[in-house]
């Protein structure tokens, strides 16, 4: 092979190299961004037909109720825990610390982003509230069917005074 061949070669492999190099490390790096969905039911009793539970440690979003009378706050600082609920009996606790969104409520629907630390508790970075009480992504609604909601509008309904807020 003459010096001019290889020389083209090298730097062909060269940059075939460099771009799979470069390929591998963005697939890695977005798959460190991946926050997969689940409902409290699936973090209890595992995701899909082989029941597979989400490790500690995973970073997730799970959607859900938040169950009336859960919601525990820290008087000194926004920390705040609560219980949500899925389709099924099982229930995750979330804690948070910071300001939670105008729309939280007990009843309510949320999605909460975070890791999960044990097996049915998540430490949020982030938590959503439903911004309209009559829409619910259609995966989520048939997760909840059959669990009890109160919208916003029929919760504070005062009936002294002929039904005004």
């Amino acid at each position: 092979m003459n010096p001019r061949r290889k020389k083209r070669l090298t730097i062909t492999l060269s940059i075939v190299g460099a771009v799979a190099i470069a390929t591998g490390l963005m697939l890695y790096a977005l798959s460190q961004n991946i926050d997969l969905f689940y409902t409290p039911t699936e973090i209890v009793e595992g995701k899909g037909a082989e029941k597979a539970l989400p490790e500690i440690g995973l970073r997730l979003r799970v959607g859900g109720l938040v169950v009336p009378g859960s919601v525990k706050r820290n008087d000194d600082s926004l920390y705040v825990a609560f219980h949500l609920v899925g389709s099924g009996e099982a229930e995750v606790i979330v804690e948070y610390e910071g300001v939670l969104p105008d729309l939280f409520r007990e009843g309510q629907g949320i999605v909460a982003q975070g890791t999960l630390v044990e097996a049915n508790r998540i430490v949020a970075t982030e938590v959503l509230a439903r911004h309209d009480e009559e829409y619910m992504p259609p995966g989520l609604a048939k997760e909840l069917k059959g669990i009890e909601h109160v919208p916003p509008s029929q919760q504070t309904k005062n009936t002294t005074n002929g039904g005004a807020l």
